[in-house]
């Protein structure tokens, strides 16, 4: 099981072959992902009954860390924390 925690970030990094890092919040990350499973000609099995390309995004948010755009093309995006958790 994932930690709780995760889900309380709002920042990810993401990675895309032959671009700089690029840091984003969680409402952009959703916005990037999303275009591109648009960009995709076939979403991945697993995504295929989800009933727009958001919930599409927000699966794999809460599922993956990675995407396969094309045959050796992947990808990626990690939760982070910009600030530490207050008590």
């Amino acid at each position: 099981m994932s930690d709780p925690l995760i889900r309380a970030l709002d920042d990810y990094v993401v990675l895309e072959p032959g671009k700089p890092e690029q840091l984003l919040s969680a409402a952009d990350t959703l916005t990037w992902l999303s275009g591109w499973l648009r960009s995709l000609d076939q979403l991945p099995a697993d995504l295929a009954g989800q009933p727009d390309l958001d919930a599409a995004a927000q699966r794999l948010i809460d599922t993956a860390c990675d995407l396969e755009i094309s045959p050796g093309i992947t990808l990626q995006w990690f939760a982070v924390r910009l600030e530490p958790p207050t008590a």
